[in-house]
């Protein structure tokens, strides 16, 4: 028999619910943004990857799921959105004709990495990027933004962080700085941060094996002043609108971050990050369009599920319909459909098998009334409503019967 590949999952019941629900919330406060839907392709060729995600990160070095398609293509499942997204933005000719643009995403994505708790190889995101505007206020929504989704959704449990990482005026000495810190330790580094030292050492400081290592000394960031009056600015505008603390070893894992980054944390241990972003300005310059400010962020969606944990919805009634006999089936598929239609969840039936099936079946799905249909009923046009908690039972008239089921 054929079996689930390692590291992926069946999503059904609770969880399945708990998705859609997050996707609904999502839904809502973006119409309340004004962000607008944008379905970009699951496959895209592998260099889109390497060269906007980088070539230091774990997801290009060793997590992509790539492969050379039957026309020679070098092509990726994607791995995460904002590329595909910048691409989109790019391809369509957004920057000429219309350069201020907000979308959202929602999505799966593919991390050939190693599983475990809070990891699969496929997972879904739900992510937002803003292109066009290079104001505080920008980080400022988009952060708000990922809040009132989060809210809605009824996650409560998390904390804030925020940092600035500079630009391509400021950010040099600072990773001159770093260099020079870590030469000293190089050694100690793992395998990973080895690599890392020259080609990005900001990621040193992001990984879980090196990054306690040095919690002191650790030189400072120097903003330049434009990036710290924009960070101030974006503080300002975050404070009494949402907690957060600011983290100077935030750094995320990604290349294409500049200034505002941001982290929204539930929890513990190396999977602890439910959601993240930040500004990227130089993307759409770096794919080859013109210079477009852009800011963004990705959630992952069985994170945020995990992070909520189990919720008391409110308590809907089931129903399932019984007919005794294959001359009643119409007419218990008619009320059937009516009940349906008055906002009562009715499963399907079983008309196909006997009454002690179909009431066999009724107590597997928890159903908790049972609608009976028999010669008696069809004849004169009624039905018979179980309780099949305590086993009460009673005959309505059919039009009572729906108005009782809904009332309840």
């Amino acid at each position: 028999m054929s079996k689930l590949l390692r590291g992926f999952k069946d999503i059904f019941g609770k969880e399945a619910t708990a998705l859609t629900e997050l996707e609904n919330s999502a839904r809502k406060i973006f119409k309340l943004y004004g962000v607008e839907e944008l379905r970009i392709p699951a496959l895209e060729l592998k260099e889109l990857f390497v060269k906007f995600t980088g070539d230091t990160t774990d997801i290009v070095q060793k997590e992509m799921y790539a492969f050379e398609d039957n026309g020679g293509r070098l092509v990726a499942l994607r791995p995460e959105g904002t590329p595909g997204v910048a691409r989109a933005y790019i391809e369509n000719n957004f920057p000429n004709e219309n350069p201020v643009k907000q979308f959202f995403y929602i999505g799966n994505m593919y991390r050939a990495e190693r599983p475990q708790a809070g990891r699969y190889r496929e997972f879904e995101q739900i992510g937002a990027e803003f292109f066009g505007s290079s104001a505080p206020s920008a980080d400022a929504q988009a952060i708000l933004l990922l809040k009132d989704i989060v809210k809605d959704f009824g996650a409560t449990d998390y904390k804030v962080k925020i940092n600035s990482l500079g630009c391509d005026k400021c950010r040099p000495a600072y990773r001159q700085a770093l260099i020079e810190y870590f030469k000293s330790s190089k050694d100690t580094l793992c395998e990973k941060c080895q690599t890392r030292l020259e080609k990005n050492p900001l990621r040193i400081l992001d990984c879980k094996i090196d990054g306690p290592k040095f919690d002191a000394n650790l030189p400072v960031q120097k903003l330049c002043p434009e990036c710290l009056e924009h960070f101030e600015e974006v503080k300002k505008l975050l404070d009494g609108k949402i907690p957060f603390e600011v983290d100077p070893r935030l750094v995320r894992g990604l290349d294409y971050y500049s200034r505002t980054v941001f982290e929204f944390q539930a929890g513990s241990g190396a999977q602890n990050a439910i959601a993240g972003g930040g500004r990227y300005d130089g993307l759409v310059k770096s794919m080859g369009g013109p210079q477009i400010p852009a800011v963004g962020w990705a959630l992952g969606a069985e994170r945020t599920v995990a992070a909520r944990g189990q919720v008391n919805e409110p308590k809907e009634i089931k129903v399932f319909v019984v007919s005794m006999d294959k001359a009643c089936n119409l007419y218990a598929f008619d009320i059937m459909q009516e009940i349906r239609q008055s906002g009562v969840q009715t499963p399907c039936a079983l008309f196909d098998k006997n009454l002690k099936a179909q009431m066999k079946q009724a107590d597997k799905i928890k159903a908790d009334y049972a609608v009976i249909i028999g010669q008696s009923e069809l004849n004169s046009n009624t039905a018979v409503l179980k309780n099949l908690e305590t086993g009460e039972q009673k005959q309505y008239p059919r039009a009572e019967l729906v108005k009782l089921l809904k009332d309840k």
